[in-house]
């Protein structure tokens, strides 16, 4: 397979991992609203990995960086460089890659969430273990709006929400869900109602699974993701789906329309 080759990029984003007492916390970051580019998905799904396989590391807290959105989705710039379905097919299995790496990883990931989520980003929770956000999070599957479809991400959103919640925001493209409504359908574990009770809960829950007996949380997982034995083959299937939908002439001006804004 041919890699995919991203456009230059003025900034490809940041990822760093810090370890101590037991919790890896992961952060994220990128100019452009916490997007995710090529190149930082593979940089998440490598530190997921060898995280995995790290004895220091006895469970991982995912967040990004700033105040802003936690997530803003598929880099626009990377979705725009894209000329053929081979490339298409490789750059969507960047998510594909990721979500494998979170759903293998045999230690809980919490992620501690503050602002808009979007797209893939919504992914990124629903691989999660537990999600933890501060009331002002919500939440958008937008890439129907944008021409394709949230079909490499649809199995694991599916698979924590449920089909009818999945379908509602699959559907209505444009509209944002709220903390409440993320919480009510479980994509939400907890909601904070400010920085300070975020950080607090993320802490305290990180260091007591920190202490926790590894074998039981690693076995935990094991059950947890149950039935997903076949997704190495479904997500790439899906990946090709959408690698194919972007190149068409509806998703390429709605994507450059989208970028625009």
């Amino acid at each position: 397979m041919t890699a995919f080759t991203s456009p230059p990029a003025a900034d490809p984003g940041h990822v760093s991992v810090d370890t101590a007492g037991g919790v890896a916390t992961v952060r994220f970051s990128h100019p452009k609203g916490n997007s995710l580019p090529a190149a930082l998905l593979g940089r998440l799904a490598a530190e997921v990995g060898r995280l995995g396989a790290d004895d220091a590391a006895r469970v991982i807290v995912l967040r990004s960086e700033g105040l802003g959105p936690f997530c803003a989705g598929a880099s626009f710039d990377e979705l725009r460089g894209i000329r053929t379905a081979e490339a298409g097919k490789e750059f969507f299995m960047g998510f594909a890659r990721l979500i494998l790496a979170m759903r293998s990883c045999p230690k809980f990931i919490i992620s501690r969430v503050h602002g808009r989520v979007v797209g893939g980003g919504v992914g990124l929770l629903a691989a999660s273990d537990y999600v933890v956000a501060q009331d002002d999070a919500s939440v958008r599957l937008s890439e129907l709006a944008v021409g394709i479809g949230p079909f490499v991400v649809g199995p694991v959103i599916e698979r924590k929400i449920g089909l009818a919640a999945f379908q509602a925001l699959a559907i209505d493209a444009t509209q944002w869900r709220d903390a409440q409504w993320a919480a009510n359908t479980g994509l939400f574990a907890r909601v904070a109602t400010n920085v300070e009770e975020l950080d607090a809960v993320v802490d305290s829950l990180a260091a007591r699974l920190a202490h926790s007996n590894p074998a039981a949380m690693a076995q935990m997982k094991r059950v947890f993701w149950e039935g997903t034995e076949q997704w190495d083959t479904l997500l790439e299937e899906r990946a090709a789906m959408s690698g194919t939908l972007v190149l068409s002439d509806f998703a390429r001006q709605a994507i450059a329309a989208f970028a625009a804004r």
